[in-house]
């Protein structure tokens, strides 16, 4: 009995997600098709694979049983794949980019921009999404964000660094003065991350500093804490390459309250020789060095 491998890829993916549903968003399809997909495969295997049951399906004993081969057939097609672009000579191909939030939206999208300009063989897809894309499966070829990269056989490199200081508009410093540190930041306000993202490196030095502020907000992006300066109701800590050219903005000389932060790039170690990728890399690493010698953050 012949099988297609779609089909069988199908059967996985229903595994992982617990639903049609979930499936065709990981596959990029629809709904109805995994549903045909699968009915298809059920009836040339003349079994079934999938009980149905409230809030999805779930997997049959004849389905867990083929879990592991299927395993082993999507990395090891995944395995030919990566080898196949990294053997791509040249500057010419597709790049699949994954970022977070402002740093894709601000900082990566025009170095990519720029970068496939120069080059017009390159095509880059960017995607910004607080989902980890998983890069051996080639979900996408790059991934820049700050931290550490967990997945396995994964090259990570460091290509710049953000800046973070404090910031607050002209307006607000008007009505409250400079924020002082031997009184705690007594009477002024301040807008925070959201409580659930922990402690984070650019926000640590405030807790001890700002222990009288007034917190009227905590945000879980940037571009909140970004309206709450510019509208002048309190201040908060920004990136230096963001709140430098906001014209209402001032960045306080605070040398207690200016934190750095890594902006690392990771990459499938199968990928570590391909052209394009390691030319948009160092175009990325460069630009970064521009905007630091641009800025002078920590000055």
């Amino acid at each position: 009995m012949s099988m297609d491998w779609d089909d069988l890829k199908t059967v996985l993916a229903i595994v992982r997600g617990g639903s049609l549903s979930a499936a065709a968003r990981a596959m990029g399809t629809t709904q109805p098709t995994v549903g045909r997909r699968l009915e298809a495969l059920e009836r040339r295997l003349e079994a079934k694979l999938f009980e149905r049951e409230t809030g999805g399906l779930r997997p049959t004993p004849l389905a867990h049983s083929l879990i592991a081969g299927l395993e082993q057939m999507e990395a090891g097609a995944q395995a030919i794949q990566r080898q196949v672009a990294a053997r791509d000579t040249g500057l010419g191909g597709e790049i699949r980019v994954t970022s977070l939030d402002w740093l894709g939206d601000e900082v990566i999208a025009p170095m990519l921009a720029d970068f496939a300009s120069r080059h017009p063989g390159v095509l880059i897809e960017l995607i910004n999404d607080t989902r980890v894309y998983n890069l051996a499966r080639r979900e996408a070829d790059l991934a820049f964000r700050f931290g550490a990269f967990t997945q396995e056989n994964l090259v990570d490199r460091h290509v710049g660094d953000v800046a973070y200081a404090l910031y607050a508009s002209t307006g607000y410093l008007q009505r409250h003065g400079m924020p002082d540190p031997a009184d705690g930041f007594d009477g002024h306000r301040m807008v925070l991350l959201e409580r659930a993202a922990g402690e984070v490196p650019h926000e640590s030095g405030l807790h001890g500093l700002a222990h009288r502020a007034r917190t009227v907000l905590h945000g879980n992006g940037l571009r909140t804490h970004l309206a709450v300066v510019r509208e002048g109701i309190a201040m908060a800590m920004l990136p230096c390459l963001l709140g430098d050219r906001e014209a209402g903005l001032r960045r306080l000389p605070l040398a207690e309250t200016t934190s750095v932060r890594a902006v690392r790039v990771g990459y499938h170690a199968d990928m570590r020789d391909t052209p394009r990728l390691r030319a948009l890399i160092g175009f990325v690493a460069r630009e970064f060095e521009a905007i630091a010698a641009r800025l002078n953050p920590l000055a």
